[in-house]
């Protein structure tokens, strides 16, 4: 069959799989890619997260990463919440968890997707294929604004028109030459809500994040203690952080997620309880979830954090249990919640 006429067809296949939305990009789509990172990277924007100044020349460039490659397919998977993330920011003895780790890991749910597309793809042309989600050196964001899917926001999110801001993206890699798709271009105007939020101000200006300041790498990526001038901002985060997302205007527009894996699991757990988890019951209570790639040290880590900012005094005991752990991060928390919570429960003159 034609290229055009197989596009479309893919196109239905992929939305009979479940995916939301498809574009095509060539590999070499975004040509200022390369150069974007080097200045991320020079920037020390990338914190404690080495492995972005790995493999640059692949990262920066997706010709590169499979010269081979004619055509990227770029698809997206929404997860968008029922209720409110931000609501639960006020349960301040209870953890927020991102709305995308609530269910099911993602990169299995999208990369099962992709894999059976892809498979279609292979049986109706014997094209060569490779399949990737967010755990290979692909800027899956710039290719997905190159293939119209929707555009890099002021939070440096990928958001649409169509879909809002709640979804996940998948990249499908081919030798086949398809009809490209017009690369999508902001449509953020004069706003800033998601600029104004951020509790940390961790976008230097717009379009621009220092990961170093963000509270979704501070919980997820960062390694040992965080900076207590930090510390103090992250409330009850303890996996992530939805606020930028959640006050987008576009989410107006936002689709209804379908794929019954994103529905929440977690919920927003009680701080008590989560302090109390040990390794075995760390990874009993998160098997299946994003959460447990941090591990427990991290996570409880988190959950002090969460306990010192609860101004709760019936939490002190939660953090008094854990001031000798065996992972000093973690003791180092548990005592910095306690003399936060002593602070909170000394009357004021």
């Amino acid at each position: 069959m034609d290229a055009v006429t197989l596009k479309h067809r893919l196109l239905k296949q992929a939305r009979a799989e479940g995916f939301a939305g498809m574009g095509v990009c060539a590999p070499d789509a975004v040509a200022d890619g390369a150069a974007r990172l080097a200045a991320f990277l020079a920037a020390g924007h990338h914190g404690q997260m080495g492995w972005l100044a790995e493999r640059v020349e692949w990262r920066g460039s997706a010709a590169a990463l499979w010269p081979a490659a004619r055509s990227v397919v770029m698809l997206a998977e929404v997860y968008t919440p029922e209720v409110d993330p931000l609501a639960v920011l006020g349960a301040r003895d209870r953890g927020a968890v991102s709305v995308y780790a609530q269910g099911k890991d993602y990169h299995d749910l999208v990369k099962q997707r992709l894999k059976r597309l892809g498979g279609w793809l292979v049986g109706q042309t014997g094209a060569e294929i490779k399949v990737f989600v967010d755990t290979a050196p692909v800027m899956e964001k710039p290719l997905a604004q190159a293939a119209g899917l929707g555009w890099q926001g002021k939070h440096t999110n990928l958001l649409s028109r169509d879909l809002g801001n709640w979804f996940f993206l998948g990249a499908i890699f081919t030798t086949l030459d398809l009809p490209r798709d017009e690369a999508e271009v902001s449509h953020c105007g004069s706003c800033t809500a998601c600029l104004d939020i951020c509790p940390t101000k961790a976008f230097p200006a717009p379009y621009q994040l220092d990961a170093r300041r963000c509270i979704s790498y501070l919980t997820i990526e960062h390694k040992g203690p965080v900076d207590e001038d930090l510390r103090g901002l992250m409330g009850n985060r303890i996996y992530g952080c939805d606020d930028c997302l959640a006050v987008c205007p576009w989410n107006k527009f936002a689709a209804a997620a379908t794929e019954m894996g994103y529905q929440p699991r977690v919920g927003a757990p009680e701080l008590a309880e989560l302090a109390g988890l040990d390794d075995a019951a760390f990874r009993a209570r998160f098997a299946g979830s994003p959460i447990k790639r941090i591990g427990r040290d991290r996570f409880v880590r988190n959950v002090l954090y969460a306990i010192g900012n609860s101004g709760m005094p019936a939490l002190a005991g939660a953090a008094q249990r854990l001031r000798d752990d065996p992972d000093p991060t973690v003791a180092e928390a548990a005592r910095w919640a306690g003399d936060r919570l002593k602070l909170a429960r000394t009357p004021t003159k």
